[in-house]
Protein backbone atom coordinates (compact mmCIF):
# COMPACT_ATOMS: atom_id res chain seq x y z
CA UNK A 1 0.00 0.00 0.00
CA UNK A 2 2.78 2.42 0.97
CA UNK A 3 4.72 1.43 -2.15
CA UNK A 4 1.69 2.11 -4.37
CA UNK A 5 1.18 5.55 -2.78
CA UNK A 6 4.86 6.38 -3.27
CA UNK A 7 4.62 5.44 -6.96
CA UNK A 8 1.58 7.70 -7.41
CA UNK A 9 3.39 10.57 -5.68
CA UNK A 10 6.44 10.07 -7.90
CA UNK A 11 4.31 10.01 -11.04
CA UNK A 12 2.60 13.23 -9.96
CA UNK A 13 5.92 14.94 -9.34
CA UNK A 14 7.16 13.87 -12.78
CA UNK A 15 3.98 15.25 -14.37
CA UNK A 16 4.51 18.61 -12.69
CA UNK A 17 8.13 18.74 -13.86
CA UNK A 18 7.03 18.20 -17.47
CA UNK A 19 3.81 20.25 -17.28
CA UNK A 20 3.35 23.19 -19.62
CA UNK A 21 0.46 25.62 -19.23
CA UNK A 22 -0.49 27.01 -22.64
CA UNK A 23 -3.50 29.19 -21.85
CA UNK A 24 -5.67 30.84 -19.22
CA UNK A 25 -8.95 32.70 -18.78
CA UNK A 26 -10.62 34.56 -15.92
CA UNK A 27 -14.21 33.85 -14.91
CA UNK A 28 -16.85 36.51 -15.71
CA UNK A 29 -16.94 37.53 -12.03
CA UNK A 30 -13.14 37.77 -11.93
CA UNK A 31 -12.89 35.54 -8.86
CA UNK A 32 -11.53 32.45 -10.62
CA UNK A 33 -8.71 31.64 -13.01
CA UNK A 34 -8.83 28.67 -15.39
CA UNK A 35 -5.58 27.31 -16.86
CA UNK A 36 -5.13 24.63 -19.54
CA UNK A 37 -2.10 22.34 -19.76
CA UNK A 38 -0.36 19.89 -22.07
CA UNK A 39 -2.07 16.91 -20.41
CA UNK A 40 -5.52 18.04 -21.58
CA UNK A 41 -6.50 19.26 -18.11
CA UNK A 42 -8.12 22.49 -16.99
CA UNK A 43 -7.34 23.61 -13.44
CA UNK A 44 -9.47 26.29 -11.80
CA UNK A 45 -8.08 28.47 -9.00
CA UNK A 46 -9.82 30.73 -6.50
CA UNK A 47 -8.10 34.11 -6.75
CA UNK A 48 -9.67 35.43 -3.55
CA UNK A 49 -8.24 32.47 -1.61
CA UNK A 50 -4.85 32.48 -3.32
CA UNK A 51 -4.36 36.26 -2.99
CA UNK A 52 -5.57 36.54 0.60
CA UNK A 53 -3.04 37.92 3.08
CA UNK A 54 -3.72 34.82 5.16
CA UNK A 55 -3.32 32.40 2.22
CA UNK A 56 -1.57 29.13 2.89
CA UNK A 57 -0.07 26.63 0.44
CA UNK A 58 -3.38 24.75 0.19
CA UNK A 59 -5.20 27.95 -0.87
CA UNK A 60 -2.91 28.29 -3.88
CA UNK A 61 -3.87 24.90 -5.30
CA UNK A 62 -6.71 24.40 -7.73
CA UNK A 63 -10.23 24.09 -6.39
CA UNK A 64 -11.03 21.68 -9.24
CA UNK A 65 -9.04 20.00 -12.02
CA UNK A 66 -10.69 18.05 -14.82
CA UNK A 67 -9.72 16.46 -18.14
CA UNK A 68 -11.18 18.53 -20.98
CA UNK A 69 -9.43 17.17 -24.11
CA UNK A 70 -7.57 14.03 -25.16
CA UNK A 71 -4.53 16.13 -26.06
CA UNK A 72 -3.26 19.51 -24.84
CA UNK A 73 -5.55 22.43 -24.09
CA UNK A 74 -4.19 25.14 -26.39
CA UNK A 75 -6.62 28.01 -25.85
CA UNK A 76 -9.25 29.26 -23.40
CA UNK A 77 -11.75 32.13 -23.53
CA UNK A 78 -14.74 33.05 -21.36
CA UNK A 79 -18.18 34.38 -22.19
CA UNK A 80 -20.51 35.77 -19.54
CA UNK A 81 -21.70 32.20 -18.89
CA UNK A 82 -19.21 29.69 -20.23
CA UNK A 83 -15.56 28.73 -20.36
CA UNK A 84 -14.59 27.66 -23.90
CA UNK A 85 -11.57 25.44 -24.55
CA UNK A 86 -9.75 24.23 -27.67
CA UNK A 87 -7.63 21.14 -28.26
CA UNK A 88 -6.78 18.89 -31.19
CA UNK A 89 -9.62 19.40 -33.65
CA UNK A 90 -12.40 20.30 -31.21
CA UNK A 91 -13.85 23.20 -29.26
CA UNK A 92 -15.76 22.58 -26.02
CA UNK A 93 -17.74 24.65 -23.53
CA UNK A 94 -18.18 24.35 -19.78
CA UNK A 95 -20.68 26.30 -17.68
CA UNK A 96 -19.01 28.58 -15.14
CA UNK A 97 -21.99 28.12 -12.79
CA UNK A 98 -21.16 24.40 -12.60
CA UNK A 99 -17.38 24.84 -12.50
CA UNK A 100 -17.57 27.09 -9.44
CA UNK A 101 -19.61 24.37 -7.73
CA UNK A 102 -16.83 21.89 -8.62
CA UNK A 103 -18.73 20.37 -11.53
CA UNK A 104 -17.21 19.76 -14.95
CA UNK A 105 -19.97 18.55 -17.26
CA UNK A 106 -19.39 19.41 -20.92
CA UNK A 107 -22.03 21.90 -22.18
CA UNK A 108 -21.32 21.44 -25.90
CA UNK A 109 -18.63 20.37 -28.36
CA UNK A 110 -17.97 21.47 -31.95
CA UNK A 111 -15.49 20.52 -34.68
CA UNK A 112 -14.62 23.06 -37.39
CA UNK A 113 -15.02 21.74 -40.96
CA UNK A 114 -11.44 20.69 -41.63
CA UNK A 115 -10.32 19.32 -44.98
CA UNK A 116 -10.90 15.57 -45.18
CA UNK A 117 -7.27 14.73 -45.96
CA UNK A 118 -5.98 16.35 -42.77
CA UNK A 119 -5.32 14.75 -39.42
CA UNK A 120 -7.13 16.67 -36.70
CA UNK A 121 -5.08 19.88 -36.40
CA UNK A 122 -4.38 21.84 -33.27
CA UNK A 123 -6.76 24.70 -32.54
CA UNK A 124 -4.57 27.10 -30.63
CA UNK A 125 -6.42 30.38 -31.23
CA UNK A 126 -9.87 31.27 -29.86
CA UNK A 127 -11.22 34.80 -30.20
CA UNK A 128 -14.67 36.10 -29.25
CA UNK A 129 -16.28 38.77 -31.42
CA UNK A 130 -18.97 40.22 -29.17
CA UNK A 131 -20.32 42.51 -31.90
CA UNK A 132 -21.91 39.66 -33.80
CA UNK A 133 -21.71 36.91 -31.15
CA UNK A 134 -19.25 34.73 -33.05
CA UNK A 135 -16.22 32.68 -32.08
CA UNK A 136 -13.14 32.71 -34.32
CA UNK A 137 -10.84 29.68 -34.27
CA UNK A 138 -7.54 29.02 -36.04
CA UNK A 139 -4.56 26.70 -35.93
CA UNK A 140 -2.95 23.86 -37.79
CA UNK A 141 -5.12 23.87 -40.92
CA UNK A 142 -4.10 27.48 -41.77
CA UNK A 143 -7.76 28.60 -41.91
CA UNK A 144 -9.68 31.03 -39.69
CA UNK A 145 -13.09 29.50 -38.94
CA UNK A 146 -16.05 31.58 -37.73
CA UNK A 147 -18.72 29.95 -35.54
CA UNK A 148 -22.12 31.45 -34.71
CA UNK A 149 -22.38 31.20 -30.91
CA UNK A 150 -26.17 31.10 -31.05
CA UNK A 151 -26.55 28.17 -33.43
CA UNK A 152 -23.15 26.48 -33.18
CA UNK A 153 -22.85 26.55 -36.99
CA UNK A 154 -19.62 27.46 -38.77
CA UNK A 155 -20.57 30.26 -41.12
CA UNK A 156 -17.30 31.48 -42.67
CA UNK A 157 -13.77 30.26 -43.41
CA UNK A 158 -10.97 32.75 -44.14
CA UNK A 159 -8.45 31.03 -46.42
CA UNK A 160 -5.15 32.45 -47.62
CA UNK A 161 -2.41 31.48 -45.21
CA UNK A 162 0.05 28.86 -46.44
CA UNK A 163 0.96 27.47 -43.01
CA UNK A 164 -0.09 27.12 -39.38
CA UNK A 165 -1.85 30.11 -37.77
CA UNK A 166 -0.45 31.06 -34.36
CA UNK A 167 -2.47 34.11 -33.33
CA UNK A 168 -5.60 36.20 -33.90
CA UNK A 169 -6.65 39.75 -33.01
CA UNK A 170 -9.71 41.93 -33.63
CA UNK A 171 -9.74 45.43 -35.09
CA UNK A 172 -13.24 46.29 -33.94
CA UNK A 173 -13.71 49.73 -35.43
CA UNK A 174 -12.94 48.39 -38.90
CA UNK A 175 -14.80 45.08 -38.52
CA UNK A 176 -11.53 43.29 -39.25
CA UNK A 177 -9.73 40.26 -37.91
CA UNK A 178 -5.94 39.89 -38.07
CA UNK A 179 -4.15 36.54 -38.20
CA UNK A 180 -0.45 35.76 -37.81
CA UNK A 181 1.07 32.63 -39.30
CA UNK A 182 4.08 30.39 -39.65
CA UNK A 183 4.21 31.60 -43.27
CA UNK A 184 5.56 34.97 -42.05
CA UNK A 185 2.48 37.04 -42.92
CA UNK A 186 -0.15 38.97 -41.04
CA UNK A 187 -3.43 38.97 -42.93
CA UNK A 188 -6.36 41.33 -42.41
CA UNK A 189 -9.83 39.92 -43.04
CA UNK A 190 -13.09 41.81 -43.58
CA UNK A 191 -15.49 40.19 -41.11
CA UNK A 192 -18.55 41.30 -43.10
CA UNK A 193 -17.54 39.77 -46.44
CA UNK A 194 -14.97 37.17 -45.37
CA UNK A 195 -12.56 38.57 -47.93
CA UNK A 196 -8.87 39.16 -47.41
CA UNK A 197 -8.36 42.93 -47.06
CA UNK A 198 -4.57 43.11 -46.82
CA UNK A 199 -1.41 41.00 -46.51
CA UNK A 200 1.66 42.20 -44.62
CA UNK A 201 4.83 40.22 -45.33
CA UNK A 202 6.46 41.05 -42.01
CA UNK A 203 9.60 38.98 -42.58
CA UNK A 204 10.40 40.84 -45.81
CA UNK A 205 10.93 44.15 -43.99
CA UNK A 206 14.62 44.59 -43.25
CA UNK A 207 13.95 46.59 -40.07
CA UNK A 208 12.46 43.62 -38.23
CA UNK A 209 13.62 40.55 -40.22
CA UNK A 210 15.71 38.00 -38.31
CA UNK A 211 16.37 35.08 -40.70
CA UNK A 212 18.27 33.20 -38.01
CA UNK A 213 15.01 32.79 -36.05
CA UNK A 214 12.71 32.15 -39.01
CA UNK A 215 9.78 34.11 -40.42
CA UNK A 216 6.93 32.83 -38.21
CA UNK A 217 4.54 35.26 -36.51
CA UNK A 218 3.86 34.04 -32.97
CA UNK A 219 1.94 36.94 -31.46
CA UNK A 220 0.05 40.08 -32.44
CA UNK A 221 -2.22 42.71 -30.95
CA UNK A 222 -4.03 45.77 -32.32
CA UNK A 223 -5.21 49.15 -31.08
CA UNK A 224 -6.85 51.61 -33.46
CA UNK A 225 -4.32 52.33 -36.25
CA UNK A 226 -1.56 50.30 -34.61
CA UNK A 227 -0.44 46.68 -34.65
CA UNK A 228 2.38 45.04 -32.72
CA UNK A 229 3.64 41.61 -33.76
CA UNK A 230 6.64 39.35 -33.34
CA UNK A 231 7.98 35.82 -33.37
CA UNK A 232 10.88 35.02 -35.67
CA UNK A 233 10.94 38.69 -36.73
CA UNK A 234 11.67 41.17 -33.94
CA UNK A 235 8.75 42.51 -31.92
CA UNK A 236 7.70 45.53 -33.96
CA UNK A 237 5.08 48.27 -33.77
CA UNK A 238 3.36 48.96 -37.11
CA UNK A 239 1.20 51.80 -38.36
CA UNK A 240 -1.48 49.89 -40.23
CA UNK A 241 -2.81 52.58 -42.52
CA UNK A 242 0.64 53.21 -44.01
CA UNK A 243 1.84 49.61 -43.44
CA UNK A 244 5.01 51.01 -41.88
CA UNK A 245 7.12 49.51 -39.07
CA UNK A 246 7.69 52.44 -36.69
CA UNK A 247 9.35 50.93 -33.59
CA UNK A 248 11.49 47.80 -33.41
CA UNK A 249 11.88 46.68 -29.81
CA UNK A 250 15.45 45.58 -28.95
CA UNK A 251 14.51 42.16 -27.56
CA UNK A 252 16.79 39.33 -28.56
CA UNK A 253 14.48 36.43 -27.71
CA UNK A 254 11.45 35.39 -29.76
CA UNK A 255 8.20 36.82 -28.36
CA UNK A 256 5.17 34.53 -28.00
CA UNK A 257 2.64 36.86 -26.32
CA UNK A 258 1.92 40.57 -26.67
CA UNK A 259 -0.84 42.98 -25.62
CA UNK A 260 -1.64 46.68 -25.45
CA UNK A 261 -2.44 47.83 -21.90
CA UNK A 262 -3.05 51.51 -21.17
CA UNK A 263 0.07 53.27 -22.52
CA UNK A 264 2.19 50.10 -22.43
CA UNK A 265 2.95 47.21 -24.75
CA UNK A 266 3.44 44.04 -22.68
CA UNK A 267 5.22 41.03 -24.16
CA UNK A 268 6.85 37.75 -23.18
CA UNK A 269 8.41 34.74 -24.85
CA UNK A 270 11.45 32.51 -24.78
CA UNK A 271 13.10 34.07 -21.76
CA UNK A 272 12.19 34.63 -18.08
CA UNK A 273 11.09 38.25 -18.52
CA UNK A 274 7.89 40.26 -18.89
CA UNK A 275 8.75 43.21 -21.12
CA UNK A 276 7.15 46.64 -20.69
CA UNK A 277 7.43 48.71 -23.86
CA UNK A 278 6.13 52.10 -24.93
CA UNK A 279 4.99 53.23 -28.36
CA UNK A 280 7.45 56.08 -28.56
CA UNK A 281 10.45 54.93 -26.54
CA UNK A 282 10.98 51.18 -26.92
CA UNK A 283 11.50 48.92 -23.89
CA UNK A 284 10.80 50.71 -20.61
CA UNK A 285 11.37 47.83 -18.16
CA UNK A 286 11.90 44.08 -17.93
CA UNK A 287 10.34 42.23 -14.99
CA UNK A 288 11.95 38.85 -14.12
CA UNK A 289 9.76 35.77 -13.68
CA UNK A 290 10.65 32.26 -12.53
CA UNK A 291 9.78 30.27 -15.66
CA UNK A 292 12.18 29.98 -18.62
CA UNK A 293 9.41 30.56 -21.19
CA UNK A 294 6.01 32.31 -21.11
CA UNK A 295 3.05 31.15 -23.23
CA UNK A 296 0.18 33.33 -21.99
CA UNK A 297 -0.39 36.81 -20.53
CA UNK A 298 -3.68 38.09 -19.10
CA UNK A 299 -4.96 40.94 -16.95
CA UNK A 300 -7.99 40.42 -14.73
CA UNK A 301 -10.16 43.50 -15.17
CA UNK A 302 -13.39 41.80 -14.09
CA UNK A 303 -12.81 42.24 -10.34
CA UNK A 304 -11.15 45.21 -8.66
CA UNK A 305 -10.29 43.24 -5.52
CA UNK A 306 -8.73 40.44 -7.55
CA UNK A 307 -7.13 42.59 -10.26
CA UNK A 308 -3.92 40.79 -11.18
CA UNK A 309 -1.51 40.46 -14.07
CA UNK A 310 -1.19 36.75 -14.79
CA UNK A 311 1.36 34.81 -16.82
CA UNK A 312 1.26 31.10 -17.58
CA UNK A 313 4.09 28.61 -17.98
CA UNK A 314 4.12 25.90 -15.32
CA UNK A 315 1.51 25.49 -12.62
CA UNK A 316 0.78 23.27 -9.63
CA UNK A 317 -2.64 21.66 -9.28
CA UNK A 318 -4.27 18.83 -7.36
Amino acid sequence: MASSRAEVDLQRRLELVHMTVFCQSFSPCGKYLAAGNNYGQIAVFSLSAALSSAAEEEDQKSVITFTAHDGPVYSLVSTDRQLISAGNGDVKAWNWSEITKKGCKEAWSRKPPFRANLELPEINCLLLNQKDNTLLTAGGDAVVHVMDMETGAFTQAFQGHMDYIHCLALRDQYNECLSGSEDGTVRLWDLRTGQEAQVIDVYRHQECARPQYGKWIGCLATESEWMVCGGGPALTLWHLRSVTPTTVFPLQDCQQQVMFYQDLILSAGNNPMINHGQISSGVKAQIPCTAPSVYSLAINEQSQENMVFQLETHISSR
